[in-house]
């Protein structure tokens, strides 16, 4: 009878936690060497509430220094979009609410929906009356990320460049667990105040067409938990409510046996 019943729990355990190939292998249906274009193209803009390093140099240092923080001066950083740091060799400035920017002499620009190339553009434009062959670089510097949900460490993530695609936040994350439903990854990202929600299928290889396969900044990947995960929660919530309730039902007893 024991035997009957110890193989019946293997059985049981093994059903619910064998996943098949289909369930955890991503790009499926992928040849071997084959070539597969991907359609999504993404430059990143900036948006309000970006912090946006700009950095002007040129043959003559002595004329570029007005457009750049001198050492150890600081501009508040208010809802007016002013710069900010203080540390003199970094320039950065923050986006106000109407997607504007406080640039010393050249004044108020604005760069919200703009790329890096389009705003390094129209700075270099707007420097030419004061300076022979400006160079401007710009960078975003709050290029994050967050990745919630089945990964192996969840977490919102800084990055460097500009650039990152879903597989490669994922690796950040160290990867899903076996327990998340790469079939219905979802991508949530912000546009002007709204929220929008997109889902892939890491299974497929069709997610390298996808328009969200490179994420934009403050996106939001979330691996939701498969059928599995969340039955395992709910048992372990069950149980948990029997034992509190046990306890309770015992306390009660021996109160009632101690009067």
């Amino acid at each position: 009878m024991q035997l009957k019943f110890l193989f019946f729990c293997l059985i049981f355990v093994g059903f619910f936690s064998c996943k098949t190939p289909k369930d955890v292998v991503y790009f499926q249906n992928s040849e071997n060497l084959e070539k597969i274009p991907s359609a999504s193209t993404f430059t990143p803009v900036f948006k309000v509430d970006d912090i946006v390093s700009i950095m002007v140099s040129a043959s003559d240092m002595d004329a570029a220094r007005p457009f750049n923080l001198m050492q150890g001066s600081s501009i508040s950083a208010s809802g007016e979009g002013g710069a900010t740091g203080g540390g003199g060799a970094e320039p950065t400035y923050l986006i106000d609410e109407v997607g504007e920017i406080e640039f010393p002499v050249l004044g108020r620009l604005k760069i919200a929906g703009l790329t890096r190339v389009q705003v390094k553009e129209l700075v270099k434009e707007k420097l030419k009356i004061y300076i022979n062959d400006p160079i401007v670089s710009v960078r975003l510097k709050n290029f994050k990320i967050t990745v919630m949900g089945e990964v192996a460490r969840p977490g919102s993530f800084t990055i460097p460049n500009e650039r990152i695609t879903i597989i490669e936040a994922l690796g950040l994350a160290g990867d899903m667990t076996i327990k998340g439903r790469r079939e219905n990854v979802m991508i949530i990202r912000e546009n002007d105040g709204v929220n929008t929600y997109h889902r892939v299928d890491l299974t497929s290889k069709t997610v390298f067409d996808s328009p969200v396969y490179y994420l934009a900044q403050n996106d939001v990947l979330y691996v939701e938990p498969n059928e599995f995960r969340i039955k395992e929660s709910k048992a372990r919530s069950n149980t948990l409510n029997v034992v509190i309730s046990i306890i309770g039902v015992t306390l009660s007893i021996i109160t009632l046996l101690i009067r």
